[in-house]
Order: C-alpha cells, then sequence, then structure tokens
C-alpha cells in the first residue's frame, strides 16, 4: 500500500451506497451474486492487455471498514440508520478470485470474479475498477514499448507528467511488471523494489560556467555511473565531445568505464548514429546511448527501423499516462444472483451488441497447444465444466458459431486463482520481479499475428456449448417478453 494511514473506504460511487442501503430495506442484503470484471474490446491498445493491480486491489479489500467520520457523512446524506448500523459492524465476507498479475488477457473474459452477498459484492465495485483499470492500462502500454524497443532497455520516466502521486507511484509499478527495467522515481522504487535509474538534468549543467566544467564536477562524483547529457546547447559540435573530454579526465583515471550519453531532443535517430561513431571513435564504444522526449512504441519501433543506435529509452509522459489510450475500457456486471436458494443467471441486452453480458458462474480456461507452447484460446464454461482432463474438444466461434475448430494435444490451465476465501486473503503474492519475469513468458506463448501492433490477429475468446446455450436462452426468453 503507498501509504497505510491512509483510509479511503467510500471510494464508491454514491448509488452503490444508496442501493445497498435499498438492499437493506427489501431484506436482500444477504442474497449471493456473482460479479464479473472484463473489458471491452480496445482496438487502440492492441490485441491484449496486461493484467496488473491486484496486489493492491488485496490490500484495499483487506483493509475495508467504515469509521465513525464515514458514517457521520452518509447519516447526512440521508442513509438509514439501519444500513449504517450495518456498516458500523462491517465484515467483508466475499469469495474473490483474480487473474494472476502479469498475464495477458482478452476483452470479454473475466478478470475478477466475485462471489458474496449482493450488498458488499455491489459496493466494492469502484474500488475493483479503479485499482485495475488503471494498472493494467500502464502494465500494457510499458508492454508495447517493451516489445518496440526489441531488446532494449526501456526505463519507466513519468512521474512529473502522472495524474497525480498515486497515479505515479502505481504506474511506476504496472510499467515494471509491463518490462521496463527501471524508474526514475524514487519513492517507486523504495516501495517495490524496482530498479533506480539516476542521470542528470539541464539544470546541473546551466549551473556551471561552462558545459565541460559541468560534465567534468559529475562525472568526478559520479565516475561508476556517469550518464551526462549532451544536448543542451550544440548536440554534436559541444556535447558529445566535451562528454569525451570529461570521459577521459574523470572517470577512466578513477579505474571506470562511462556508462552512457543521453540526448533529449532533436532528431534521435540521427543523432544515435552520429554519436555512436563519435564514441566509437573515441575508444568508447561500451558507452551506452539514452534517449528520450514524448516517446512511445510507434517512435520507437520507427526509430529501429530507421537504424537508431540507442541502447535504452526513457518514456515518460506518454507511458504513465497512456496518452493514446487514456482510458480502460473495465467494467463490473453482475452474473447470477441466488435468491431464496434459487440460482438466477443475469444477463444485459443492449441495443450495442458489444455491450451484451455472458451470464453464469464462470470459470476461465486458457489452452495451450503442447508442441509450441503457444496458447491457443480461451474458453469461458459454466462452474461445473472441467476441460482439465479432455484429449479432444471442439471450440466455436460464439458470434459466427458456424466457425468452429477441434483441438487435440493440448493442455488447459484455470486463469482465475482464489485470492479471497469468505473475506479471508488466501493469496501469497509474488515478488515484483517475478511478476514481470513471468509477464514476459506469458507473453511469450502468444503468437507473433497476436502481438502486433497494428490489426493484430483476433485470439479467440470461446464458449462452452451448455454456457452459449445458456446465453441464448436468456437473450430469447427476454426479447419473448
Amino acid at each position: 500500500m503507498i501509504n497505510k494511514n491512509d483510509k479511503y473506504n467510500l471510494i464508491m460511487d454514491f448509488y452503490e451506497i444508496a442501493l445497498a442501503n435499498g438492499f437493506i430495506a427489501e431484506k436482500m442484503e444477504n442474497c449471493t451474486a456473482w460479479f464479473d470484471m472484463f473489458f471491452r474490446p480496445m482496438p487502440q491498445v492492441g490485441g491484449f492487455c496486461i493484467m496488473a493491480g491486484v496486489e493492491q486491489l488485496c490490500e484495499c479489500l483487506y483493509e475495508l471498514e467504515f469509521d465513525e467520520s464515514d458514517i457521520d457523512f452518509l447519516r447526512k446524506e440521508g442513509i438509514s440508520e439501519q444500513f449504517l448500523n450495518y456498516l458500523a459492524d462491517f465484515e467483508f465476507k466475499c469469495d474473490v478470485w483474480a487473474v494472476p498479475e502479469g498475464t495477458p488477457v482478452f476483452a470479454g473474459e473475466p478478470i475478477v470474479k466475485v462471489r458474496g452477498p449482493i450488498l458488499q459484492a455491489m459496493l466494492i465495485e469502484t474500488m475493483i475498477l479503479l485499482t485495475i483499470n488503471h494498472q493494467t492500462l500502464i502494465a500494457t502500454k510499458a508492454n508495447r514499448i517493451v516489445r518496440a524497443a526489441q531488446g532494449r532497455s526501456v526505463v519507466e520516466f513519468g512521474a512529473r507528467r502522472a495524474h497525480g502521486v498515486q497515479a505515479a507511484l502505481l504506474g511506476a509499478r504496472a510499467a515494471y511488471i509491463g518490462g521496463c527495467t527501471a524508474t526514475t522515481n524514487a519513492e517507486a522504487s523504495k516501495l517495490f523494489g524496482i530498479p533506480l535509474y539516476g542521470g542528470m538534468s539541464h539544470t546541473w549543467i546551466q549551473a556551471f560556467d561552462t558545459e565541460l566544467e559541468a560534465f567534468c564536477a559529475y562525472a568526478s562524483e559520479y565516475p561508476d555511473n556517469c550518464i551526462l547529457l549532451v544536448d543542451t546547447y550544440d548536440t554534436v559540435n559541444s556535447g558529445v565531445p566535451n562528454a569525451i573530454e570529461a570521459f577521459r579526465r574523470e572517470v577512466v583515471p578513477r579505474g571506470y568505464r562511462p556508462k552512457g550519453i543521453r540526448i533529449d531532443s532533436g532528431d534521435l535517430t540521427y543523432l544515435s548514429k552520429k554519436i555512436r561513431r563519435m564514441l566509437n571513435d573515441a575508444g568508447f564504444p561500451d558507452c551506452d546511448i539514452y534517449a528520450s522526449n514524448s516517446l512511445d512504441e510507434h517512435i520507437v519501433k520507427e526509430m529501429l527501423g530507421h537504424g537508431a543506435r540507442v541502447d535504452c529509452f526513457l518514456v515518460g509522459e506518454r507511458l504513465i499516462t497512456s496518452a493514446d489510450a487514456p482510458v480502460f475500457g473495465g467494467v463490473y456486471k453482475p452474473a447470477a444472483i441466488e435468491k431464496n436458494g434459487k440460482i438466477k443467471n443475469c444477463i444485459k441486452l443492449s441495443e450495442n451488441v458489444s455491450k451484451i453480458t455472458t451470464p453464469c458462474p464462470k470459470l476461465l480456461w486458457r489452452l495451450f497447444d503442447m508442441e509450441t507452447g503457444k496458447a491457443t484460446a480461451d474458453l469461458l464454461t459454466l462452474e461445473n465444466e472441467n476441460i482439465s482432463e479432455l484429449t479432444e474438444y471442439e471450440l466455436f466461434d460464439p458470434d459466427y458459431s458456424w466457425k468452429r475448430k477441434t483441438v487435440t494435444n493440448f493442455v488447459a490451465r484455470q486463469m482465475l486463482v482464489p485470492i479471497f476465501q469468505k473475506g479471508k486473503c488466501v493469496y501469497k503474492f509474488p515478488a515484483l520481479s517475478y511478476v514481470r519475469s513471468y509477464c514476459a513468458e506469458q507473453v511469450d506463448t502468444l503468437w507473433e499475428e497476436v502481438l502486433r501492433f497494428e490489426n493484430p490477429h483476433n485470439y479467440y475468446v470461446d464458449l462452452s456449448l451448455p454456457l452459449w446455450k445458456e446465453k441464448q436462452r436468456l437473450i430469447n426468453e427476454i426479447r419473448k417478453r
């Protein structure tokens, strides 16, 4: 948790409180409900997203309670004393499942699943969405930039442009999950153990009488980690020659090698090629070139496509805000409600076909080809269906059911893991470095066609036949009404 002294238990849209108050009045507070969090297709972020934010969600749910100030505030808003008494004695009792952080996830499939008293399951809607939506968005953007960098390092450099303190800290965390190698954010490094990048700024250079004097002073102070910023005045004619001279005067005599040169303006592709030749000629072929300046995956990909000689990209504003896709389309909808011992499956219809929900308490499976290790498809089934021991399975497109494919030689893995059981946290969260490695491994299970930035191949999220039939039955039943 960023600050355990800060508790925002009323982080919920007021309608959730008003409806919960109504459930108390209707004596429905103990009806069991199943809710799914999923996201709708997002063409601008590509064919898949990277799950993140589960650990912070767990911390929020674990600490969920309502103090006297919360209750006094709600009393002034007209909430009944009966509901306020419920909140005063609040005890979280829900079961929660989630896809592990770092896993590639796809539109339409449940990435968080909740079962519990309908009142409680509804009250945590906003908390689930804001926690998962933000970090998943940033982890996805980071992963796209990392893949565009083709094995070169990417450093998260966005705190100054983030939308607030928590966005900066949790954004750095999510970026690390997505594949960034380090952050410039010291507090994020302290909190989450993310490797820390340190460099110099134009302010340092302008504080000295000459650029060479500034470089030498910095190199003398940090000879073992010397990265010099060379574009304050004239990159090629001043910055790089002065940096080379500072390396020779202050770094090499102390037994170290210069770590890098950073460029932050101009034609980064052209400059990187020119600088590489200058460094090589000066005897510093091992000195890396760092580039920054409003980068994203599209610019990075284009730079490398034109032969840029950059070893590390520092990516800020367009990563920490996911500038070209700043909103993650996660939603939280009921799948079933149990009343008087009878389960009623829930579906939401819409004039917009993409907003029709999938009913029923469900399991989420991922099918891997045993020969290639690649993911073949994801499959939603009813909770009582077990496909883990099957040797053959017929998949079909839920929208175009005549499109079918029989898969063999596969292994099916359940993707939703228990996080809470009856309100108690049961999941041991791995180290963040493990999550980052796991993310890279799981992305590698996707076919190259799915990884494309533009027009990625459609990765199928299919329904089992029993689930598909129940969905069609509910649609037909509602239409007949």
